[in-house]
């Protein structure tokens, strides 16, 4: 285990095995031990590297609400404290998928493939309230609940909940989902998602994909996905991507479907 300051805060990081490197960004909520399962089938071949985000897992409190070059800058500020300068493929699970397609974008020297598990999709983005508002309400939320110990009396219920057939260790899940630092950084989270949609809307325009980057999408298939399934297969192709698909699995594709994930990574980029 160790950690990396960025803007001040620390950030939790785990690397993992040996080869080029591969970057392994979770989704809203989750954790370092969500991948586990997938580093195993990684770390022969691939120097793996997962972080959590401010506000999840271990990592400090998240001081500034996230913007997508935020995240993208993010990323390249990792390696660069670990020391790893070079190109590497970047896998994001559903709204990280917004942040590695941004890095992609705004860091193409540095990104030799590009991974989007079950990544978040939206076509035609768009928010109803201000941002400062939105902000406002899920900073002052996430204060209120963590004051009358909502976090550490249902939070880690709540995950197993959530996840079936969990199989992180019960004090990791305490130590994570008992705290009220990650529930505020999932509200936060939550309440920005349409603006970074947004602005990756814009970087699509304005910032394309380095040419011959290979690109894939993986899918996450239940026989109640179907639409779901359309909408990631068309995202595949806007991105000249190749499709693939995880089934059966649901959208914590690392867990469900862990090897199908290592295929797709050690098949993008080598």
């Amino acid at each position: 285990m160790s950690f990396v300051r960025i803007g001040g805060v620390p950030h939790h990081v785990r690397v993992t095995g040996r080869g080029p490197v591969c970057v392994l960004s979770a989704g809203l909520g989750l954790a370092w031990f969500d991948w586990d399962a997938v580093v195993e089938r990684l770390a022969p071949w691939r120097t793996v590297v997962r972080f959590d985000r401010p506000g999840a897992g271990l990592s400090g409190h998240a001081r500034v609400a996230p913007t997508l070059a935020g995240e993208a800058e993010r990323i390249a500020r990792m390696l660069d404290a670990l020391g790893l300068a070079g190109a590497a493929t970047v896998v994001g699970h559903s709204l990280a998928g917004f942040h590695c397609e941004a890095f992609a974008r705004l860091f193409p020297g540095r990104t030799a493939g590009l991974v989007l598990v079950d990544s978040s999709v939206e076509e035609q983005p768009r928010v109803r309230v201000p941002r400062r508002l939105r902000v406002g309400v899920a900073r002052a939320s996430g204060a209120v609940l963590g004051a009358v110990g909502l976090p550490r009396a249902m939070g880690p219920s709540a995950r197993r909940l959530a996840v079936r057939g969990d199989g992180a260790s019960a004090g990791a899940v305490r130590q994570v989902y008992g705290a009220s630092r990650v529930l505020r950084g999932a509200l936060l989270e939550y309440a920005t998602y349409g603006d970074l949609a947004i602005e990756l809307t814009a970087l699509r325009r304005e910032s394309p994909l380095r040419e011959g980057l290979p690109v894939t999408v993986l899918a996450a298939y239940s026989r109640s996905t179907t639409t779901w399934l359309t909408r990631q297969r068309n995202l595949a192709a806007s991105l000249e991507a190749t499709f693939r698909v995880a089934s059966p699995s649901g959208h914590l594709v690392m867990r469900d479907a862990p090897g199908a994930l290592a295929e797709a990574i050690l098949g993008t980029a080598h």
